[in-house]
């Protein structure tokens, strides 16, 4: 919450400088992004994946595409956060203890989504686990203490 914080007052002061961890802990210099630049890619990923999301529901009748295409901009649209707070923090924030139980079930159900599609080819079995995967996503953001 503090780096969101950074970013919102760097967005308001207009610098550049940037203090804050960069991809997977490391220095900023390696992999350096404005903070205009981090919003742009949040809002560009996230438009992506509620795309990806919107559009599979037209593939509805065919699992395969409807499970990889829903599953795709699920991934997108949640890992769009990583250009705020970048994808270490976002790691170490999802495997938070009080939020590793929800993380796993939405990683378990979205290889199960994509294993009853691609492998099984259930309809029936394939939107349970879609609609699992929603869950735990609702449920993330409240398994804070």
């Amino acid at each position: 919450m503090e780096t969101i914080n950074r970013l919102h007052r760097s967005l308001l002061r207009g610098d550049e400088e940037q203090d804050e961890e960069g991809f997977l802990g490391e220095s900023e210099g390696l992999c350096s992004l404005s903070p205009l630049q981090r919003i742009y890619g949040f809002a560009a990923c996230l438009v992506a994946g509620l795309a990806f999301m919107l559009l599979s529901l037209i593939v509805f009748a065919r699992p395969i595409k409807f499970a990889v295409m829903f599953t795709f901009g699920n991934i997108m649209a949640v890992g769009s956060t990583a250009f705020l707070i970048g994808p270490g923090q976002q790691a170490r924030m999802m495997l938070d203890p009080v939020r590793v139980y929800a993380t796993a079930i939405y990683i378990g159900c979205v290889v199960l989504a994509l294993f009853c599609a691609l492998l099984i080819h259930n309809k029936l079995l394939t939107l349970i686990a879609i609609i699992c995967e929603v869950c735990a996503l609702i449920w993330f953001p409240k398994a804070l203490p």
